[in-house]
């Protein structure tokens, strides 16, 4: 199981018999919620939908869930300084909880709510994306291995 607390931006991987790997994450800078449009990150029981990007290489740009062919450098995000960078590798999120975060106007994946890598020079620890769960694309490598779809994914507000 992935558990992702929002108050510690921090994503635990659960195995049974305790924490196997933890790591700092950025979450949404608008806080928690779950309605569409809110650039919040929903809260509450999801499963990794799909995997994507297994193979890309290291800073492989993503624009709707394809690899662009591109290769995030320093250069390439000044001259396009308005992109959200989602790099690396995507884990797709799914509610399974109806009504809350799961159909309607609610629901996680037509959000496009992901795990998914970001630029080296965005930090960790400080909410600042737009709804979704970023991470340094070495760690989202090391989790993207480790994990298979459909995995439980529990998103808190602390504990």
């Amino acid at each position: 199981m992935l558990r992702i607390d929002l108050e510690k931006q921090s994503l635990l991987l659960l195995r049974e018999g305790g924490t196997e790997l933890s790591y700092p994450v950025s979450t949404a800078l608008n806080g928690a919620g779950e309605c569409f449009g809110s650039g919040c990150t929903p809260r509450g029981r999801h499963q990794v939908r799909l995997k994507l990007g297994a193979g890309c290489p290291l800073n492989s740009v993503f624009v709707g869930r394809h690899p662009t062919g591109e290769i995030y450098t320093p250069e390439l995000a000044a001259a396009q300084p308005e992109r959200d960078w989602i790099l690396t590798r995507i884990l797709w999120l799914t509610g399974v909880e109806s009504g809350f975060n799961r159909g309607g106007s609610v629901d996680s994946l037509r959000r496009f709510i992901y795990i998914h890598g970001t630029p080296d020079t965005e930090p960790m620890g400080t909410p600042r994306s737009h709804g979704c769960i970023r991470m340094r694309n070495g760690d989202l490598i090391e989790l993207f291995d480790q994990v298979e779809a459909g995995i439980p994914v529990e998103i808190v507000e602390g504990r």
